[in-house]
């Protein structure tokens, strides 16, 4: 019997994600382990891998296709020994391709994946209280989408369509106003208002959906967001509305440990290992929550949770977003350990190769551009975190030593803290453990 493989769920949060590519096509032979497709979560892109041997008898949803359902039929593998042909035309054998995919009934994708399709969502159309116009019937459309348009009165005649093959998806509808309706066989206005009255304008092009009237004639190209971007815009927002924040700099002498940074790398050197300033600010960070354990701590409605070790989820800049892969009991740590394992969940997580449990979860989480030349920011909590550290660029400033003025190298470090979970008081101390070692960074490799 052939086997169907469904949509996976590649992380507890995911519902639908994006099928970015296939890397097999239609005929393949492929073995367990072998790597199908890239699938794009709302975290990350990750590579789908089959489990049983087979041949690839008829590929579902095509490449590019969005929002399909976890559980959703995506391909059909013909066992081993089975005509392939025929495994694509018989109904396939309805079984798990990975032990976490969600036993769920999904909702079809949003892709034309059969000829059938279509008259079956036709079928089960609610009447609309505006009847389509002729020329919706000949534009593709997704059946989701027909019905929207159709409930609110929409002339998809007049959409461009961002799904496959120029199909019309629900989100082409946003921003899309009410076709207007014909005027009446008989008009109530007189032969003179009907002389008087000039001839309608010609309208002008349609502007992007959800420009300005101001922008409106600006050039302007429609991107259509990333899941990783959704999710993004989605928590950062929902940060900023539920969580008050507080936020809390203190200004910090790097020499000393620029000086210890020096001295270690050359004792590493050998091992081929080569620490970085944000690594030994990782471990500070880590160390600090413990003498300030709560700092430590994570708001959930009438529950605090109070958290044994810092895992310290470090973000980093990827193509079309940010991601935190996070350095696990990073208080119990040598700098080396962190400084190796930074550097391979970094260059896993450019491209693309990172497990869900390396990015999901962290205690506390710190964000460093320094590199960028920016002075101090105050960053944004990442939910359900309650704290985040905002680090800035070490630069020479004038600086106050044992009472006199001198030039030191100085950096700006600004603490975000959930002031539901989090006093003010609380997150002064924490700023201040923080500072104190990394002022005398060999506290923190005791």
């Amino acid at each position: 019997m052939p086997v169907e493989l469904k949509m996976p769920a590649l992380s507890p949060t995911m519902e639908e994600g994006t099928l970015s590519k296939w890397l097999v096509k239609e005929g393949d032979t492929v073995a367990s382990g072998d790597v199908l497709a890239e699938i794009e979560t709302d975290k990350a892109t990750m590579e789908f891998e089959a489990v049983d041997e087979g041949v690839v008898a008829k590929i579902l949803v095509p490449a590019g296709t969005e929002g399909v359902k976890v559980g959703a039929p995506i391909a059909i593998i013909a066992e081993e020994g089975e005509d392939a042909s025929a495994a694509a035309s018989s109904e396939p054998k309805k079984t798990e391709a990975k032990a976490d995919v969600k036993e769920e009934k999904a909702e079809a994708p949003k892709s034309e994946v059969s000829k059938q399709e279509a008259p079956a969502a036709k079928a089960e159309a609610k009447p609309a209280p505006a009847p389509a116009s002729a020329a919706d019937d000949r534009v593709k459309a997704s059946p989701l989408a027909r019905r929207l348009a159709e409930q609110s009165g929409i002339d998809l005649a007049g959409i461009s369509g961002s799904g496959p093959n120029g199909r019309i998806v629900k989100a082409d509808l946003d921003g899309a106003k009410p076709a207007t309706k014909p005027a009446a066989a008989k008009s109530e206005t007189s032969p003179e208002s009907a002389k008087a009255a000039p001839a309608a304008a010609p309208e002008k092009a349609a502007a992007p959906s959800g420009l300005a009237p101001e922008t409106a004639d600006v050039p302007a190209e429609a991107i259509k967001l990333s899941g990783m971007r959704k999710t993004i815009a989605r928590r950062l927002t929902e940060s900023k509305q539920t969580v008050p924040h507080i936020y809390l700099t203190v200004d910090i002498r790097l020499d000393a440990l620029l000086k210890l940074r020096g001295e270690l790398n050359k004792g590493l050197e050998a091992r081929g290992v080569k620490l970085s300033v944000n690594d030994l600010l990782i471990k500070a960070q880590a160390a600090a929550l413990m003498e300030v354990p709560t700092c430590n701590v994570q708001f959930a409605g009438d529950t605090l949770f109070k958290f044994g070790r810092a895992d310290i989820s470090v973000a980093v800049s990827i193509e079309g977003g940010l991601i935190t892969p996070i350095i696990r009991d990073a208080n119990n740590k040598g700098v080396a350990r962190i400084s190796t394992e930074m550097k391979d969940l970094a260059d896993r997580a450019k491209a693309g190769k990172l497990k869900p449990e390396e990015y999901q979860g962290g205690t506390a989480s710190i964000s460093n551009m320094g590199m960028f030349g920016i002075k101090n920011f105050d960053a944004v909590i990442n939910p359900p975190q309650a704290m985040i550290l905002a680090i800035g660029a070490g630069e020479k400033r004038p600086y106050v030593v044992n009472d006199e003025l001198t030039i030191a190298t100085i950096m700006s470090a600004t603490g975000s803290f959930d002031h539901r979970a989090i006093d003010g008081a609380d997150g002064a101390a924490f700023m201040a453990a923080f500072k104190r070692l990394v002022e005398n960074p060999l506290g923190m490799l005791a």
